[in-house]
């Protein structure tokens, strides 16, 4: 049958289920022990196989789903990490755009400021013309009304 300075290799599953069996109930059927008791390691040795691999695979799928989960909180943290690189962008973006019109609006009220300064310089310059103008005018009718005055004399000198 076997020999027992050498271990014997067991096939697993169910074939090996079978076997030990087999050994088991040939060992009780012609009395020999040694051979129901090798049938039964047989079988443990299967099951324990079988055990194992149903733990190893369940360590297995729990491995999968740490990593699922992993994978998803990594995902979700590199969305998050986008969402506020986007978001520092879009601030950075319009902070330029408010300097950007801040300075297009201090241009323009200083092109503004320089254009009124220029139109009362102006208007200032014609007041002055017009200032000008008015007392020469004024004294041109005030040397007009001497002469006349001297004129009026000069036709008759008893009135003044």
């Amino acid at each position: 049958m076997t020999n027992p300075n050498k271990p014997e290799d067991t096939a697993g599953g169910i074939a090996g289920k079978v076997a030990g069996k087999a050994k088991e109930a040939a060992g009780a059927v012609l009395g020999d022990a040694e051979l129901a008791r090798e049938g039964r390691l047989q079988q443990a040795q299967v099951e324990a196989e079988s055990d194992a691999q149903r733990e190893e695979a369940a360590k297995l799928e729990a491995a999968r789903a740490e990593n699922a989960v992993e994978r998803e909180r990594l995902a979700n943290e590199v969305a998050a990490e986008n969402r506020e690189a986007a978001i520092e962008r879009e601030t950075a973006r319009v902070e330029r755009q408010a300097r950007e019109q801040e300075q297009q609006q201090a241009a323009a009220a200083g092109a503004q400021e320089a254009v009124e300064r220029h139109e009362a310089a102006a208007a200032e310059q014609q007041a002055r013309a017009r200032r000008l103008a008015e007392e020469q005018a004024a004294e041109r009718l005030e040397q007009e009304a001497r002469r006349a005055e001297q004129r009026a004399d000069a036709i008759d000198p008893e009135e003044n």
